[in-house]
């Protein structure tokens, strides 16, 4: 019954995002919720100007919907929330809260830049001042739940006990993937995709775990993905925005530390973890050569970042740089597929 569950679950969350794009993308236009690109990207991003934005609604909506829908009748198929179901309940829904929060804040830092017509919400110190409370706010719940695990499962049998460290050490994990996965929403289609990956492989390890809720979030996921990938395919006719993009970081994040697979989470995410990690190199680079050397401008590692700009300057067209980093995560999801049947199978 899960099984079907879950299938049902993944069309009607296509379904859902993608007829919603007919009706969203008209109100968005029509509210003139544009996006607004800053003249330091690429010079052929300026095309894409005015391109609704705050898309992101139309596969949280689906979402939502389909795995509350899919919660409930799981429920009365006989799976009573109690005991280890009870677990799965708590971790999937707490999962899902993080990312709605996150998501909420993203749609607040959306609305200050189409409010004021500019690239820019809010400022870095209040994103990681929300970002850190809802973050807390989870694992507060996860602890008073009873379902707190501080240890780190590794290949080969391997574990970490990191006790009381585990929330803050995981804490900042969950922060720098949540933004992760926001930077690599920087071209038509990029993270839609690649997100649809990772989710296509927790959906195979949380069904190796038995973990039907996270199961289900995935299927829900992936299936909203896609079809919000039908409006922004390039050329993207709407973009996530910050709305969508910290949503998605939020289930990233859900699905890796809610099936206890913190170190998968980090293997299957390896895109988002280059493509945030390229910034803080070429950030690091520019400051210590340009204070070194003692120049106006520092020396650049990569031609712009995140990474996907690189390409992009290199020559690379968007749809190549979404199939080529698709096919990473595709590597990545199945190494950890592969991990999860030696660790868990």
């Amino acid at each position: 019954m899960n099984v079907w569950t879950n299938v049902i679950a993944l069309i009607a969350s296509f379904v859902i995002a993608w007829l919603l794009g007919f009706a969203v993308i008209p109100w968005l236009h029509k509210l003139k919720y544009g996006q607004t690109i800053l003249d330091i990207g690429p010079k052929w991003h300026k095309k894409k100007q005015g391109t609704a934005t705050m898309g992101g609604i139309m596969f949280i909506t689906a979402v939502i919907v389909t795995f509350t829908a899919g919660m409930i009748i799981i429920a009365l198929n006989g799976r009573e929330f109690m005991g280890a179901d009870k677990r799965e309940f708590t971790v999937s829904l707490a999962g899902v809260i993080m990312a709605v929060f996150f998501g909420a804040m993203g749609f607040l830092d959306d609305f200050i830049k189409v409010a004021k017509k500019r690239n820019e919400g809010l400022t870095p110190i209040q994103k990681i001042i929300f970002q850190v409370l809802i973050i807390a706010a989870y694992f507060t719940t996860m602890y008073i739940s009873g379902f707190a695990n501080t240890v780190i499962a590794f290949p080969w049998g391997w574990q970490w006990d990191l006790g009381i460290f585990y929330y803050p050490v995981m804490g900042l994990g969950i922060l720098y993937i949540v933004n992760a996965v926001n930077l690599t929403d920087g071209i038509d289609g990029l993270c839609s995709s690649v997100t649809v990956i990772y989710c296509g492989a927790f959906a195979v390890i949380a069904g190796i775990l038995g973990m039907f809720g996270q199961s289900l979030l995935s299927f829900c996921t992936a299936g909203a993905l896609v079809g919000f990938l039908m409006w922004n395919f390039p050329p993207a006719k709407v973009f996530m925005g910050d709305t969508g993009s910290m949503f998605l970081g939020g289930i990233v994040c859900a699905l890796g530390v809610g099936c206890k697979c913190e170190f998968l989470m980090v293997i299957t995410g390896i895109v988002y973890i280059f493509e945030a990690l390229s910034v803080i190199i070429q950030t690091t680079v520019f400051k210590i050569t340009k204070k070194i050397y003692h120049t106006k401008e520092g020396k650049r590692v990569f031609k712009m970042t995140p990474i996907h700009h690189h390409f992009e300057l290199c020559g690379w067209s968007e749809i190549r740089i979404d199939a080529v980093f698709s096919a990473v995560t595709v590597i990545a999801g199945a190494v950890s597929v592969w991990f999860a049947v030696m660790m868990y199978g």
